[in-house]
């Protein structure tokens, strides 16, 4: 059977691109993001109660993807890109549909032109991301802190030493959070599994600003920051 979704909300963040986005959600605590109602879901009612949550579900499409064909065997970037695991059994955006799931944390509320909006830590969302449904997240039912994690429990999770000097983002007009919010990006190294033997530049786009950085064994260096050319929200 066949089911049509409606659109109900959209994301509007720093990151204007996949790259740099985190691999899951969670992981950033200074990258706020807006959720946004479109026009016919904009009634205060079903937001009833939300408040009371901590954490809350966001059921997503995964919009920025190339269209092809889904194969029963992906790549995770987690196993450098050159192991091939089931569909299923990992988190690839390449699926039979292209729908994500990401656990957020709910910070508060804001009201204005666009009605009620939600503001989110921890999304791995880009710019823009059609949001299908939202649901409370609760710890009783969906926390399992002893359940396995297949082939992630044999891996390590080894962040990046970075050097951004706060006076260069100064300088480029960077406000404080959204330098701590390029500061866990860049940590986390966003660069594919495939290019991390490579000795390059690379660029993140980030709330407006480009970074041009690169990296040398587990330090980060950022080369130049300086605000995008055009950029909306």
């Amino acid at each position: 059977m066949d089911m049509k979704l409606r659109q109900i909300a959209h994301i509007e963040n720093g990151f204007a691109d996949k790259f740099g986005i985190p691999r899951q959600a969670g992981l950033l605590e200074h990258a706020v993001s807006r959720l946004v109602f479109e026009a016919k879901f904009r009634n205060e009612a079903a937001l009833r109660g939300i408040e009371g949550y901590d954490y809350l579900w966001l059921l997503w499409g995964f919009s920025a993807n190339r269209r092809r064909p889904w194969t029963a065997t992906v790549k995770p970037p987690r196993l450098g890109g050159h192991r091939r695991m089931g569909v299923f059994a990992t988190r690839s955006p390449y699926r039979p549909n292209p729908i994500g799931l990401s656990s957020v944390r709910l910070i508060g509320t804001e009201r204005g032109r666009e009605g009620v909006c939600l503001l989110l830590q921890g999304a791995d969302l880009m710019n823009g991301t059609p949001i299908y449904d939202i649901k409370p997240y609760l710890a009783y039912a969906d926390a399992h802190p002893k359940a396995a994690g297949g082939f992630t429990d044999h891996l390590v999770w080894e962040e990046l030493s970075v050097d951004f000097p706060e006076d260069m983002a100064k300088e480029a007009g960077v406000a404080r959070e959204a330098y701590l919010a390029m500061i866990e990006i860049l940590r986390q190294d966003p660069r594919p599994a495939y290019d991390r033997d490579k000795e390059r530049e690379f660029r993140l786009a980030y709330g407006g600003f480009d970074l041009t950085f690169r990296v040398e064994h587990r330090n980060l260096y950022v080369l130049n920051v300086n605000p995008t050319a055009v950029f909306a929200t």
